[in-house]
This record gives structure tokens, sequence and C-alpha cells, in this order.
């Protein structure tokens, strides 16, 4: 399990977590997951402001690089950010 034994059910559906892929909008236009938003790697400081600090956050890419780099910002900022890797790998999650 990606994420070193995350329970994704917990965040997603009892913490109503906040599903952000920072890929780009191309990349997110060709498949993505359900109630994500599209906030790209390079705006992700200046669009932090859209999310719920209040509310987890499961950044995801297209294989975990970006992910993990989504995910330090985001931690730096104050949020409880959480590292989904690939968005393909949290689709049985989000269905």
């Amino acid at each position: 399990l990606f994420g070193g034994g995350t329970d994704w059910t917990e965040l997603i559906e009892n913490k109503k977590a906040q599903i952000v892929d920072v890929r780009s909008p191309g990349e997110y236009r060709s498949g993505h997951l359900k109630n994500s938003v599209n906030i790209p790697l390079d705006q992700l400081k200046t669009k932090a402001g859209k999310l719920d600090k209040q509310r987890p956050v499961i950044v995801c890419c297209a294989s975990g690089v970006r992910s993990r780099m989504g995910k330090s910002s985001l931690n730096a900022m104050g949020f409880d950010a959480h590292n989904g890797g690939a968005w393909t790998s949290l689709k049985k999650w989000t269905s």
C-alpha cells in the first residue's frame, strides 16, 4: 500500500479528505479521480488558499514524484497532507 500504511478509507470517507491532483491541466483532463481538484505543482503555493486547512489533503500525480513534493509543500504551509502517489492507485478508494 502506497503511503506507508495510510488508511485511505479513513481519510477519504471519515475525515472527508480533499484530493489534490498536482499534474498539468492536460494530464488531468486525460483522466482523474472523482471529486479531485487540479492544482498543478508549480501553482500549489499560490492556490493552496482554496483548500480547507481543517480537512486532510491527499496529493496525487502520475507516479508519486510530484505528489511527494506537493505533500511537503502543503505540510510546510500547515496542512495535514498525505502522499497518495499515482492517482490511478487511489481509484479503488474514491469510486
